[in-house]
């Protein structure tokens, strides 16, 4: 076990720098208004609605990757599928770091998926990335409130699709028998781990959106979103020992992380931040 969490802890640790980099970027863009500020449904970043649309979208996508599943064997469309969301998440990360050869870096990613399609090393990469664009590019177009409104919901959604409907955890398997980058895969000569995008994307999107609401500048703001960020580590790793004792059953990492945040995230208001 001490292999998962060395593990878990650098990919979350990788993941969650990037993405909040990523995050201060893009809100100093918006702020300067070098880049317009991003919408889902409607322009104000506080409309709880978009937090809706957003749990619908996901929904949208689940059930699709389902269908895809259900009637298509091959692996073909998944991989379409996952070279899409691959290029264009890590477009938004390669944008903010080195924009004048994202293009190029986002291409090169996607090459390395086709030629090496089996490599954990690469899938993992590719989701790590992916992950730090897609939560900073929601964070800061999600306004705090839409944001506890968006974590409830999906904590709700991910209880009921792991114990209720079970349907999670097939589309989890059929996933990481695919190798594909909507997981991250812990290896051990015993069992392989695989942890769901979702449980890193999350918190990331929180962390960012409480940075953006911060009426303090950088990096007082960070404060706040380290906090989240540690919480949700700690939810993890709850999660993490709990499903190595339980070998065979599955368990929702969301719901906890998501109390653990949101204590957090109260805390850190409570002293200031």
């Amino acid at each position: 076990m001490n292999r998962v969490f060395v593990g878990l802890l650098l990919v979350f640790l990788v993941t969650q720098v990037l993405g909040v980099a990523v995050g201060a970027i893009l809100i100093g863009e918006i702020a300067s208004g070098e880049m317009e500020q991003p919408t889902i449904v409607t322009e104000n970043p506080d409309d709880p609605i978009n937090a809706v649309a957003l749990i619908l979208g996901i929904l949208f996508f689940t059930g699709m990757l389902l269908l895809f599943m259900l009637f298509f064997k091959g692996a073909k469309l998944f991989r379409l599928l996952e070279l899409f969301v691959v290029f264009t998440a890590s477009i938004i990360v390669f944008s903010a770091i080195i924009p004048g050869a994202a293009f190029l870096f986002a291409v090169e990613l996607v090459a390395l998926k086709l030629l090496l399609p089996k490599s954990v090393l690469v899938r993992n990469a590719s989701a790590v990335i992916a992950i730090a664009g897609i939560g900073a590019l929601i964070g800061v177009t999600l306004g705090v409130i839409p944001v506890l409104v968006f974590l409830i919901l999906l904590s709700v959604y991910d209880f009921i699709a792991v114990f209720k409907t079970k349907h999670m955890v097939k589309l989890a398997k059929g996933i990481s028998k695919r190798n594909l980058s909507f997981t991250v895969a812990i290896p051990t000569k015993e069992h392989t781990f695989e942890l769901g995008t979702g449980d890193l994307v999350i918190p990331l999107v929180f962390a960012v959106s409480v940075m953006k609401a911060s009426s303090q500048g950088f990096p007082f703001y960070v404060v706040p979103a380290l906090f989240i960020l540690v919480a949700s580590l700690a939810g993890l790793l709850f999660t993490i020992n709990w499903v190595s004792k339980h070998v065979g059953k599955a368990l929702p990492a969301l719901p906890p992380q998501a109390a653990l945040m949101i204590i957090a995230w109260l805390a850190s208001k409570a002293i200031g931040f």
